[in-house]
């Protein structure tokens, strides 16, 4: 992981002028990194979406009552 931060981010858009300007490059890629870049492991969906239907989907299936046997 930091190999790649260091590649996409840090060597590739450097010099840098200070540590400020580091700052505001790492947060906006892990920003990307997290929110829109499209992974292949995820059926080329961005992490937070995929997260987020995962969610949606587990969240949609009926509970069971306490004391009651799970079916999944």
């Amino acid at each position: 992981m930091i190999g790649l931060y260091k590649t996409e981010c840090v060597h590739r858009d450097g010099p840098w002028r200070g540590v400020d300007d580091l700052e505001l490059a790492t947060l906006s890629w892990v920003d990307w990194f997290n929110t829109t870049r499209l992974h292949s492991s995820l059926d080329y969906l961005p992490p937070i979406e995929y997260e987020n239907n995962y969610y949606r989907l587990n969240n949609a299936l009926p509970q069971t009552r306490p004391g009651e046997p799970s079916l999944r």
